[in-house]
């Protein structure tokens, strides 16, 4: 594909999950936990102004961050969300709102077309590898592969893992590069590492 094809295309997804975020079912309502509750205490990590709780499943948690709106919103309009509250374990890397953000804004009239659905969901199972693979798996990959690791994605598609010190760098089949800015968001069927770069899946 040409490069201009290849805009193109980002811009639509881009548009896609724009609109998924404007879906009613956009977003699970915020939990609220009692205090002394079980929720309360379990060790936490904080993300988008909201505790992950480990006894959690990766959609329970993600709805309650304000970091991921974009990204829970997709997964509900590509129907995965239902896949992603399964048994797993599932590796989630979980791109912010802001990462969406800086993908190339895209035409609202053709998110309606029932295609872009395929499209959606190839971006999104691109950011699911198999399995629990925290920090300290990633890295042991890496220094195992001699300085790079190859993951494979629920997608079909890979992702190299590098690292610079303690902070994992995932380039994507287009050669973006994404780095994992939150770690070890551990799950109740895997584990979220927060992400600050969309993933681009092979093309074609």
């Amino acid at each position: 594909m040409h490069h201009s094809k290849f805009v193109a295309a980002l811009a639509v997804t881009a548009s896609l999950l724009a609109f998924a975020a404007c879906s009613p079912m956009a977003e699970a309502p915020a939990t609220v936990e009692e205090p002394g509750s079980s929720a309360m205490m379990e060790q936490s990590v904080m993300v988008g102004g909201a505790a992950m709780y480990p006894s959690r499943n990766i959609i329970e948690n993600a709805s309650n961050s304000a970091d991921h709106t974009t990204l829970v919103s997709a997964v509900q309009a590509a129907g995965l969300a239902e896949t992603l509250s399964g048994p797993g374990p599932f590796t989630v890397f979980a791109p912010t709102n802001a990462a969406f953000d800086k993908l190339p804004d895209g035409t609202v009239a053709t998110l309606t077309q029932p295609a872009n659905r395929a499209a959606l969901t190839k971006i999104l199972t691109y950011h699911v590898v198999a399995g629990r693979l925290t920090a300290s798996d990633l890295l042991s990959q890496i220094e195992a592969g001699g300085g790079r690791a190859t993951l494979t994605t629920v997608q079909g598609g890979t992702l190299t893992a590098t690292r610079s010190g303690d902070t994992i760098t995932l380039t994507d089949a287009a050669g973006g590069t994404s780095i994992v800015t939150t770690a070890d968001v551990i799950q109740s069927n895997g584990v979220i590492h927060v992400v600050d770069t969309v993933l681009m899946p092979p093309r074609g």
